[in-house]
């Protein structure tokens, strides 16, 4: 399996009122064409790694990394016209909230028509057909009348379901979705997994899957990083995620509930100092 992506030692710090906080602390691995899920609490580094990686750290932020190369770029001193040429054709990323993603002034259609027109060999004549055709694949019944829609009009839901195909209709190399399916009914979510997953497999997409739901990630992706104070405490195969070693991967997996068992009181997380070091 060739390798995508190299993430070597990442560091990601904002400045504070006592000096820099580090808010991601020696992120390290590699993304090959598979599915790697990056879980933990909310505030442990998994949104400001994935921004990072696509140089989508605020100004106020500094990364550092030993190594952070896309298919043997250096990401560490990329310039602006770097990034134009990778980020929406090769490297794109799904936010977590459409609300505050999706231009306000701009139709949905036309937004994703501008996702597609970076391509360099994307025919303009096809892009509101390509464009409508993307938004019908991720469920969005009337994709004609979405795609006239201004992002006030559509529903939660329906606004991430429609940024979800803004970025995959260049079909990039590297997808980071930052929660892509938290706000859509299990349905659509499946299908919104499935046409991932057929992105994957046929046409060697890597994808990073960050995500909150543990279930969801054992059972859709091939490995998962476990991210607590910014920092990774485990890597283990999706499949295997249940046999976990680290106390707080099985202090989350354990804070899960169960339909088929009374447990009360859920148990809660019972944090050590030493895993923040």
């Amino acid at each position: 399996m060739s390798t995508i992506l190299e993430v070597e030692d990442l560091r990601v710090a904002f400045p504070s009122r006592q000096g820099p906080v580090e808010v991601v602390r020696g992120v390290t691995f590699d993304l090959g064409r598979e599915r790697l899920g990056i879980v933990g609490e909310s505030g442990s580094g998994k949104s400001q790694t994935g921004r990072a990686i696509l140089g989508l750290t605020p100004p106020s932020g500094t990364v550092r990394a030993k190594r952070l190369q896309f298919e043997g770029i250096d990401l560490r001193d990329a310039s602006a016209a770097t990034w134009r040429r990778l980020r929406g054709r090769r490297m794109s990323m799904v936010m977590q909230d459409p609300k505050f993603s999706l231009n306000p002034v701009m139709t949905i259609g036309r937004q994703i028509v501008e996702a597609y027109a970076r391509q360099p060999d994307a025919p303009r004549s096809a892009a509101r057909d390509k464009a409508i055709a993307m938004l019908e694949a991720v469920q969005i019944r009337d994709p004609a009348r979405v795609f006239d829609a201004y992002p006030h009009e559509l529903s939660g839901g329906m606004g991430q379901r429609a940024m979800i195909a803004m970025m995959l209709i260049t079909e990039p190399d590297l997808l980071i979705a930052d929660e892509p399916t938290s706000a859509l009914d299990v349905t659509v979510q499946l299908e919104v997994l499935q046409i991932l997953d057929e992105l994957v497999r046929e046409r060697g997409m890597g994808l990073i899957f960050i995500s909150h739901d543990l279930r969801l990630v054992s059972s859709f992706c091939d490995r998962v990083l476990v991210m607590y104070a910014g920092r990774m405490v485990e890597e283990v195969r999706a499949d295997r995620l249940h046999e976990a070693r680290h106390p707080y991967t099985r202090g989350l997996l354990d804070c899960l509930p169960s339909l088929e068992t009374d447990r009360r009181p859920l148990p809660t997380l019972q944090r050590d100092a030493a895993w923040a070091r």
